[in-house]
């Protein structure tokens, strides 16, 4: 383990853990551009947000706004070309990642920083049993022999609840249904025990009751080992339950940052507001369902003043003119909108 992790690792957790308690993970003023044949794409544009241990953040928007291009950055997944960081920080435990050495980084990853993508069929390797792709990390990264892999592979398969994780060990892939792939990617991403674990839309495609299990799953997963949780999704209604703070992205920015009551009741920017009126309702049943109007900004032709003014039912003339900041607006919360006060203070 590098000498990062060790260092840091040391210190017990408030509840006497041997975690590290406080600031885990901060990203701070973070910018990725595309450079394709077409032009430059700004693709992140500024993002700043953090985890502390045992905290459940939530990442919300719509594909494009830039939430998994955020996570494959810290990650150190990026694939460049096209990708490329163009400023800002990623610190792990006050250490900026983007400074380290690739071996520093690969350190880093699996026992700091883990990730489950939201694919987990194209994530596993066809070829190689699920049960083996798990022990190798044990084999490679913490020098097991093969047999103790096994065992420890088996252990997880249990851990995230896989019915007969023994005889489970040696099928492929193909041969776990949608919920149970998902959960094998979850035993792989926690196999090395990190602090931080990434959840890139884990509930994607799989219905609403394995929806729960899995959210379920990982709340459980994360109060036991006391992590730092990102999770990535565009479904306000995922996270209802699970989250502690909310992050919204729009176009490569944060547009909104709150605790998950204070956006739930009464939230401070009209893209967040569409999301949540977009939600299904049971009160309203047979009811034509609410959108936002228009499509999200071409990223190489971001409009100016707030991306946001095309499709805002409040746009006014400076929301087309100046690029609003994002600004604290009240205990643990933020917003980049000019009427975030009076969204807020609305009856």
């Amino acid at each position: 383990m590098s000498d990062i992790l060790v260092s840091e690792q040391s210190a017990t957790g408030a509840d006497g853990s041997g975690r590290p308690s406080g600031r885990l993970l901060e990203v701070e003023d973070l910018r990725v551009e595309f450079r394709t044949r077409d032009g430059v794409a700004k693709v992140i544009n500024g993002v700043t947000y953090h985890v502390d241990a045992g905290e459940t953040l939530a990442v919300l928007g719509e594909s494009g706004s830039g939430k998994s291009v955020t996570a494959q950055t810290i990650m150190g997944i990026l694939d460049t070309p096209p990708g490329f960081v163009t400023g800002g920080q990623v610190r792990f435990h006050g250490k900026d990642m983007l400074k380290m050495s690739a071996e520093e980084r690969r350190r880093i990853r699996g026992e700091g920083i883990a990730m489950i993508f939201q694919d987990a069929l194209s994530a596993l390797n066809p070829v190689f049993t699920v049960g083996f792709q798990i022990a190798e990390q044990f084999r490679v990264r913490r020098g097991m022999s093969r047999a103790d892999a096994k065992k420890r592979a088996i252990e997880m398969l249990d851990q995230v609840k896989i019915p007969n994780a023994k005889g489970r060990y040696s099928n492929y892939p193909h041969q776990f249904s949608g919920g149970m792939r998902q959960r094998a990617m979850i035993a792989m991403s926690l196999a090395l025990d990190p602090e931080v674990l990434i959840a890139d839309e884990p509930t994607t495609a799989l219905d609403v009751t394995v929806q729960a299990q899995i959210m379920d799953l990982l709340a459980e997963l994360q109060r036991e080992r006391r992590m730092g949780l990102i999770l990535i999704t565009h479904d306000l209604g995922v996270v209802a339950d699970v989250a502690d703070r909310i992050a919204v992205m729009y176009a490569g920015r944060i547009v909104e940052e709150a605790n998950v009551y204070d956006l739930y009741a009464k939230p401070a920017h009209p893209y967040t507001l569409g999301l949540l009126d977009s939600i299904p309702r049971m009160d309203e049943k047979g009811q034509q369902l609410r959108t936002i109007k228009g499509l999200p900004p071409n990223l190489m032709n971001i409009p100016p003043g707030c991306p946001f003014n095309p499709r805002c039912p409040m746009a006014q003339p400076v929301c087309r003119e100046k690029l609003p900041p994002l600004l604290q607006i009240g205990s643990g919360r933020a917003s980049a909108c000019h009427f975030a006060e009076e969204l807020v203070n609305r009856d």
